[in-house]
């Protein structure tokens, strides 16, 4: 993680002095995010802007992220490198009653008690997310859906073949 980012932050007091804080971070420090990539490999650029919505008195983090993630892709079973760029802005609310409040465009963030965030945290469940279900790499083959059936390939999947042939006795 980079020096000038602490480990944890207070979000409360960090939405009164409306700080900025850039990082950096391999991505072999983000744990959680190992398993779904096809190794760990890479660095990742973030930003965390704290701030209070001037109309609505929302305190926020504006959260951007850019990396490239490093994936297998389903198709070719290559390793590839996905870009991911995300901008999302966190409502910061002290319990759940509190999400109802918060504008569309936010997303909700359940601030602790204690009111101390890692910042890596965030940046690890964004990039949890940002994963695809079926990694593809762009530009890769569809596989061809339209293919027939041989006759044999038929009457295989047919459970009721057999019967048809003792019919025709």
């Amino acid at each position: 993680m980079s020096a000038n980012v602490p480990e944890l932050l207070d979000a409360w007091r960090m939405v009164i002095a409306r700080r900025r804080f850039d990082g950096q971070a391999p991505l072999s420090e983000l744990t959680r995010l190992q398993g779904l990539l096809a190794d760990s490999e890479g660095q990742c650029t973030y930003a965390l802007e704290f701030d209070r919505d001037s109309v609505l008195q929302v305190a926020y983090v504006d959260l951007t992220i850019d990396t490239e993630l490093p994936l297998i892709c389903q198709r070719t079973m290559q390793r590839f490198l996905l870009p991911v760029s995300i901008k999302q802005r966190l409502g910061l609310i002290k319990d759940e009653d509190e999400e109802s409040a918060l504008p569309e465009e936010y997303e909700a963030l359940l601030v602790p008690e204690d009111g101390n965030l890692r910042p890596l945290d965030l940046v690890e469940d964004e990039l949890v997310l940002a994963v695809p279900v079926v990694a593809l790499a762009p530009g890769s083959e569809a596989v061809e859906r339209d293919f027939s059936a041989t006759e044999e390939e038929l009457s295989k999947a047919n459970p009721f073949a057999a019967l048809a042939a003792l019919k025709k006795q």
